[in-house]
């Protein structure tokens, strides 16, 4: 073991010059030294597979390992499944007495992935999760942090006595809020059964007692979701962030609604690009009403004393 040790210690450092320079080249199977060129090892091991794919389809049909874990599936994936398939690997048919045994062997199977409490309520919540992902159009990866962020919560034993899908709207918005994602306690409970004063209990209940930091929310990110609902074009979308940017550089946009600050630098882009967007098209877009634009448009016209 010790050999084995000082050999793999003599890989990463070219015992003729001492350097880190180490080069493992994959093609001639030697690992070289990138400084001196002398050749450590030769005719190593290759550890990949011994099959080759172009495609990301031939890729996933010659690969023999499942998915990767996933805490948005109540059992993290690891589960095997009984499929309904009528052959077997050799493609004959299965004869009716071995159908019949599977489907039963099938319907146990899927009785035992939800045998506890814990579990049936973690199916539950991805459940809602998998729904609520679906209708706002957020990324997986912010799915997964949403479903460890409703793990915690379930660990604390915040979910007892509380609504199942509060808590799983709770922890996909603290996700979008941790992630910057524009998604908003309004659009949430358009697609949730719960009421928007109920989530945002929740969620804060979430935040005091998992000890979540959120950053401060930024204005520039809400610009692109409010252009692509009235149908702007890219160079006012970029006028646009530069207002926000200069309205943050001179510390004008604090304590104030990014929503409400990204339609206003959009309008104000707008009109500066000859683009014809009235208020009211803008503000239905983010959310806001056509007061809180006018406020903010007067902020930032003063603030950086712009000429329109």
């Amino acid at each position: 073991m010790s050999r084995r040790r000082e050999k793999l210690a003599n890989e990463d450092v070219c015992s003729e010059c001492g350097s880190s320079n180490i080069i493992h080249d994959e093609d001639s199977g030697e690992i070289i030294c990138g400084n001196c060129g002398l050749v450590i090892t030769e005719s190593t091991i290759n550890k990949g597979p011994e099959w080759r794919a172009f495609t990301q389809s031939e890729k996933e049909s010659r690969s023999r390992v499942g998915v990767p874990l996933s805490f948005s599936v109540h059992d993290k994936g690891l589960t095997t499944m009984i499929g309904r398939v009528g052959r077997d690997a050799f493609g004959r048919k299965i004869p009716l007495k071995t159908k019949l045994q599977m489907l039963r062997l099938r319907k146990w199977q899927i009785r035992s992935r939800v045998h506890s409490s814990v579990d049936r309520n973690l199916a539950q919540a991805m459940a809602e999760l998998d729904r609520l992902t679906d209708k706002l159009h957020i990324p997986p990866p912010i799915k997964e942090k949403a479903a460890v962020i409703y793990r915690k919560a379930l660990d604390k034993g915040l979910v007892r006595g509380r609504s199942i899908s509060a808590i799983a709207a709770a922890s996909l918005y603290a996700a979008c809020r941790t992630t910057q994602t524009p998604r908003t306690l309004r659009e949430l409970a358009q697609h949730s059964p719960i009421d928007k004063k109920d989530i945002a209990r929740c969620y804060r209940l979430l935040l005091r007692e998992l000890s979540l930091q959120m950053p401060i929310p930024a204005a520039q990110l809400r610009v692109p979701k409010i252009a692509s609902k009235v149908g702007v074009g890219e160079k006012t979308q970029q006028r646009a962030v530069e207002i926000l940017r200069e309205a943050e550089r001179l510390k004008t946009t604090a304590g104030k609604d990014p929503m409400g600050l990204a339609a206003a630098a959009l309008y104000i882009a707008c009109v500066m690009n000859d683009e014809k967007r009235t208020q009211k098209m803008i503000a239905d877009a983010a959310g806001v009403t056509e007061v809180t634009i006018r406020n903010r448009y007067k902020g930032l016209k003063e603030a950086l004393k712009l000429e329109i």
